[in-house]
């Protein structure tokens, strides 16, 4: 549904009804229920349909796609969106909604720049007839009047211009500094606000291109599925968020990433393995020392530990060879009593899986 234009055909004669009508039919066409939000939301759209809002839906609905309610909370959370944990799902949604309103900004600017240079075409060639109508002192007078009229209209064409201007630049710096944090999100876990699995491959391939050392841990939480169990998964959630705060601190100035589950990923970079380990316990030993309770009743939660597997990474070596030997090595101290750190090389084959 081509809303501005479907708008702008009737606009000065809508009045409350027929308004009140529209934004019932348009709900329907796009089997949206008729809440509060949702008509408030289309209200918007049919009374500013030169609004930035109007024109990312008109990107969405063209050629009949249907608007979602995903859709509308995309579009509006960015005005008001305090939610300290956001989903994946989440996350895709507004990098969506972002992609859509920036394909918007940017016909605008193309849009603006085809009318300015028409508008400055056909001043130039106004101006131009009126500069020769005086050089040769025909009509002199009438040609100074179209002159003042030509410069005048320009004037305030400009001034129009340098507004529209100055609020889509704002609008395109708010979008920049929204696809910087979309960016961010991408290569965030939105549980324990570590960097992700992404942000450690791509970090791996920067300090490879360097040509720094490198070290890989991978730490798994030892009897998590146990603690799941027993307790739930919002105590399971704490669990891995204190974790990651443990691991954070001890393991400052090193990338500490969730790479998945209640699986974490280190990269120590331009350290030697045995200073890595020497770090790696002291993070151990900190987990093993708390004396972890319920939020609710206080209750012992239990001891909670952690085993690891570290190995250097070998010149050339690709981070998916040095993560597989890092995760054997978390196997083997799994399989040797669990809440410890093994440590193993390249030349390192004493295990099995």
């Amino acid at each position: 549904m081509r809303i501005a234009r479907a708008v702008r055909s009737d606009a000065g004669k809508e009045e409350g009804r027929t308004l009140f009508e529209r934004i019932g039919a348009f709900l329907v066409d796009q089997r949206l229920e008729p809440t509060p939000t949702n008509y408030a939301f289309v209200h918007r759209l049919f009374t500013d349909p030169d609004d930035t809002l109007a024109r990312a839906v008109e990107l969405i609905t063209d050629r009949g796609v249907r608007l979602t309610p995903r859709d509308i909370q995309t579009l509006t959370a960015d005005e008001h969106s305090d939610e300290p944990v956001v989903s994946d799902v989440d996350l895709k949604a507004r990098t969506e909604g972002l992609v859509a309103r920036t394909q918007m900004q940017v016909e605008g600017f193309a849009d603006m720049v085809t009318a300015m240079r028409a508008e400055t075409a056909d001043f130039g060639r106004d101006l131009a007839a009126s500069a020769e109508a005086m050089s040769t002192g025909s009509d002199a007078p009438q040609a100074n009047d179209d002159f003042l009229r030509i410069t005048a209209a320009m004037l305030q064409r400009i001034r129009v211009a340098e507004q529209k201007l100055e609020t889509t630049t704002r609008e395109a710096n708010d979008l920049r500094e929204k696809l910087e944090e979309a960016r961010d999100n991408a290569r965030r876990d939105p549980l324990t606000q570590l960097p992700n699995r992404r942000a450690f491959e791509e970090a791996f391939a920067a300090q490879e291109a360097a040509g720094g050392s490198m070290c890989i841990a991978v730490c798994d939480i030892d009897h998590f599925k146990s603690v799941n169990d027993r307790f739930g998964h919002a105590v399971g959630d704490r669990v891995l968020r204190v974790i990651a705060d443990a691991l954070s601190q001890c393991c400052r100035g090193h990338l500490v990433t969730r790479y998945g589950g209640e699986e974490f990923a280190i990269l120590f970079t331009d350290v030697p393995p045995d200073k890595a380990q020497a770090v790696l316990e002291h993070a151990r030993g900190t987990v093993q020392a708390k004396r972890y309770k319920l939020r609710d009743n206080d209750a012992p939660l239990g001891e909670i530990t952690f085993s690891a597997g570290l190995t250097p990474v070998e010149p050339g070596e690709m981070h998916q060879t040095a993560f597989h030997r890092a995760d054997r090595l978390l196997y083997l101290a799994k399989h040797e009593g669990r809440n410890q750190v093994k440590i193993g090389s390249a030349s390192y084959s004493d295990f099995r899986r």
